[in-house]
């Protein structure tokens, strides 16, 4: 045998002549020339050192020598085979990965109730992991594989290495406790700047909408409050006169639990703000992110959001 290392290129063309004893149907059965098996079977003798297949009265016949290798060959081959549609099928319903999504807080209070429930559904050993990262760090993530999938409102995940799909369209509302003075008739935009807010500076981006806006329009609002979370605005609201302007997703969701805070429409046009998947396109055909991304985009679109208009 040869000193140097054998091309695993050149085992189709030993395969192909032990199924054709001929080099014409072989180039035929491997959909190359006539000249280009010939090429691959003088490579294969030479690394042997055998003649492999030789002329007789009944065709070209294999030598002792690549019989002994021909069952290696196969099995290579069929391996091979085997090795590469297993990666490319994905079944949910046996899958035990973990599905890590980038979301903000209000993301969480949008997608995963209802992911959560698909999931008991159709992958019902598989697992759900929210991240909550800075813009550079998720797409770093979406980057490695290490987030699968950012749901949600990502203004900067805009390159040319990102897929992005539109969900659905969400707008802004405000909160106050059920007995605010201001709670019970159409809050104006002179109530709305004289009242103090509860402000959100969280890693969400949505909030900045709010705020570009309001500076466009040249509306200042008094902060009494500035918060990281939104998670602790229904008890702060409670107990007190603040008003909090929030994607309307969360306003009517925390509104549904707790009875003690209520929403006012605001009293200007605040932005609409469109939440979106986005993904890496290292992974565009990847069947686990592909079947992802399909229960997302068939859970959360305009025909399925959930919130009231």
């Amino acid at each position: 045998m040869s000193d140097t290392n054998l091309d695993l290129n050149l085992i189709p063309y030993l395969v192909a002549m032990e199924d054709t004893r001929n080099v014409s149907r072989a180039a035929e059965q491997l959909g190359v020339s006539q000249p280009r098996v010939s090429t691959a079977l003088g490579r294969l003798r030479e690394y042997f050192d055998d003649p492999l297949f030789v002329r007789t009265s009944k065709g070209m016949e294999p030598t002792p020598r690549a019989l002994a290798i021909l069952p290696a060959a196969r099995d290579a081959l069929l391996r091979i085979e085997k090795g590469m549609l297993d990666v490319q099928d994905f079944d949910p319903a046996t899958s035990t990965h973990t599905f890590s999504l980038a979301l903000s807080d209000v993301g969480e209070i949008v997608f995963l109730p209802r992911l959560l429930q698909l999931f008991a559904e159709r992958a019902p050993h598989a697992n759900l992991r929210s991240v909550s990262l800075s813009p550079s760090h998720v797409e770093r993530g979406l980057e490695s594989g290490d987030v699968d999938l950012a749901v949600g409102y990502f203004p900067d995940l805009s390159g040319n290495n990102f897929f992005q799909q539109r969900l659905f369209t969400h707008r802004f509302i405000c909160l106050m406790r059920a007995g605010h003075p201001l709670a019970k008739a159409p809050l104006t935009l002179a109530q709305y700047v004289a009242s103090g807010h509860a402000v959100v500076r969280a890693e969400g981006r949505s909030q900045e909408v709010l705020e570009h806006y309001l500076e466009k329009k040249r509306i200042k609002r008094r902060a009494v409050l500035e918060t990281p979370h939104f998670m602790s605005l229904p008890f702060i609201l409670a107990r007190t006169d603040l008003l909090a302007t929030v994607p309307h997703a969360i306003g009517f969701a925390y509104v549904s639990e707790h009875a003690s805070i209520t929403l006012v429409e605001p009293p200007l046009p605040l932005p609409r703000f469109d939440l979106r998947q986005h993904w890496h396109r290292k992974f565009h055909n990847d069947p686990r992110a592909s079947w992802l991304r399909g229960i997302v985009a068939e859970l959360f679109n305009d025909d399925m959001d959930e919130w009231p208009k």
